[in-house]
């Protein structure tokens, strides 16, 4: 296929990051989005996002991963941004047992707020920390087939599976789309995120998107 240019693209997904605040959630979107990774890196406040184009199945898919806060107070505000999602990544840090005990709440959440056809991915990060892993990967791989949830582990520091766990999640959300018709987007063409919600195009001007940052904004 051709080089398109930088703002061409077949579809934009809208995929939301969820989980305990300090799971690594930030460095995946950064590692994924601009090959970073910050030692130093802060709780995010409210919630960002950043972009990447890429080619998934022969299409050029521009995805646009969500960043929400994962400290308590943030969560009123987060909850508005799960509409429109296509995709969602769940995060946990395999260091701490208590983050992957919240996963199930983070799911309610998801659940209640996003649409039920939404892909969901399990992540488990910071597996760069193998000798204080504490979750096991058999335990997290049985929850995620209950939940009917995709699973993989990641290490954001280490850049191990953070490209392909997106791909992952991608490639489903455009197999999940492409067997639909685009039609209902058009009857759904209302509100800010109506384009997004079935996958259809929507142009972005200017092509520094992914510096761009909702801070607690509805």
């Amino acid at each position: 296929m051709a080089r398109r240019g930088e703002e061409e693209y077949d579809y934009l997904f809208k995929i939301v990051l969820i989980g305990d605040s300090g799971v690594g959630k930030s460095n995946l979107l950064s590692r994924f989005t601009r090959n970073e990774f910050s030692l130093e890196s802060k709780s995010t406040i409210g919630v960002e996002f950043a972009t990447r184009t890429l080619q998934v199945e022969g299409r050029i898919i521009k995805a646009q991963i969500w960043d929400t806060a994962g400290q308590e107070r943030y969560r009123a505000i987060t909850s508005a941004y799960y509409r429109g999602a296509l995709g969602a990544i769940l995060v946990y840090d395999v260091t701490k047992p208590t983050t992957f005990e919240n996963i199930s709440r983070w799911l309610k959440e998801l659940r209640d707020h996003a649409d039920s056809n939404i892909v969901i991915l399990l992540i488990g990060n910071k597996t760069d920390l193998k000798h204080l892993q504490a979750v096991a990967s058999e335990d997290a791989q049985s929850y995620a087939e209950k939940e009917s949830l995709s699973f993989i582990e990641t290490s954001a520091l280490d850049a191990i599976n953070v490209e392909e766990a997106f791909q992952m999640i991608l490639a489903e959300i455009y197999r999940t789309i492409s067997k639909k018709t685009l039609s209902s987007s058009e009857e759904t063409g209302s509100g800010p995120n109506a384009g997004i919600k079935e996958g259809k195009t929507i142009q972005v001007s200017g092509a520094e998107a992914n510096t761009t940052k909702q801070c607690g904004s509805t």
